[in-house]
């Protein structure tokens, strides 16, 4: 994991709190389907599966976890949007 992006850097914002898994993970990829390579998602979820899902997700993708940590009751995942995904396409691995 690289620094934690500042806000001015993060390029789309995605709250994801309340929705159980798979949900965030879900919402995740269709926010990432529509950013362009190298832009950077910040998520938030309340579900402590996303740790999980999100990490294995990453790891099996072009996409790149920037960051991932607590804050209060909300889970943060920080993901640079890889380059082989096509805007508005899938990865192989989506």
């Amino acid at each position: 994991m690289q620094h934690t992006p500042t806000e001015s850097e993060i390029t789309e914002q995605l709250d994801a709190s309340g929705l159980a898994c798979p949900l965030p993970l879900l919402k995740a990829k269709q926010a990432l389907s529509r950013m362009a390579p190298g832009e950077v998602l910040k998520v938030i979820a309340t579900d402590s599966g996303s740790v999980r899902d999100f990490r294995v997700y990453v790891d099996n993708s072009d996409h790149e976890m920037l960051d991932s940590f607590t804050e209060g009751e909300s889970y943060i995942h920080i993901i640079r949007r890889g380059t082989m995904m096509q805007k508005g396409g899938k990865t192989p691995n989506a």
